[in-house]
């Protein structure tokens, strides 16, 4: 494939997983006007303390709070996020590019400035927005310290290319195990600014405790944890 295919195809995996698995309903932005960003949209999370004005079960609260199907109020947080499938690790530069992103951003989403075309404001309140970094590649030991100590609600995740399996070169050799690649498996790493933003969820990547070795991979994917309970995947 070539880096235009690859990364298109990379941004589609990851736009289908954070809605099948993160509550967020996302669109692609493309072309010289994206401002850097790939995806853009909402996250739908539990509000620990809903605001007055809910209302009903299917209309949303001037807060912009809905109720999901269990109930469980929602607000919504914006996101803004870049996908990036490189083979070389993922560096801190996109970290420092994201942040300045974010701030523009940000800045634009206040009422005495006007949105940019390609993100067309909803609702009439200005929300908290989290910065979303998607690589294909593991993340380096300086972008995730940068990542850390950055006043930006970041979170990062690692979609690994899926795995393939390798068949012995001839049918006399043995097989042996694989031993597991850290790297085939995934992570997500929220950073403090974003915890204290999102508390009580926990967001952790779940591993399947009965596959070993290339099958650790086989149905691992990132997970949501609210008081101590796996929060369903939910958008309006």
């Amino acid at each position: 494939l070539s880096n235009v295919h690859r990364g298109t195809a990379f941004e589609q995996r990851s736009l289908q997983v954070l809605e099948d698995t993160f509550s967020m309903s996302l669109r692609r932005v493309g072309g010289k006007s994206d401002g850097g960003i790939d995806l853009v949209g909402w996250w739908w999370l539990p509000f620990s303390n809903p605001p007055l004005g809910l209302d009903g079960k299917t209309h949303m609260s001037s807060s912009g709070t809905l109720p999901d199907p269990d109930g469980l109020p929602r607000r919504r947080l914006r996101v803004l996020a870049q996908c990036k499938a490189e083979k070389k690790k993922f560096g801190p530069n996109y970290v420092r590019e994201m942040e300045g992103v974010w701030h523009t951003q940000s800045r634009s989403l206040s009422p005495s400035h006007s949105l940019s075309p390609s993100y067309e404001r909803e609702g009439p309140d200005v929300y908290s927005t989290v910065a979303l970094l998607l690589s294909e590649s593991p993340f380096s030991q300086s972008t995730l310290l940068r990542a850390y100590k950055s006043t930006v609600p970041f979170l990062l995740v690692q979609l690994p290319p899926t795995l393939v399996y390798s068949p012995p070169l001839t049918s006399t050799s043995e097989s042996s195990p694989t031993p597991p690649n850290p790297a085939a498996i995934g992570a997500v790493f929220p950073n403090p600014t974003l915890t204290n933003l999102v508390n009580p969820l926990v967001i952790c990547w779940e591993r399947n405790s009965n596959a070993m070795g290339e099958n650790m991979s086989i149905g691992a994917r990132p997970g949501l944890w609210w008081h101590g309970r796996k929060l369903r995947s939910w958008t309006p």
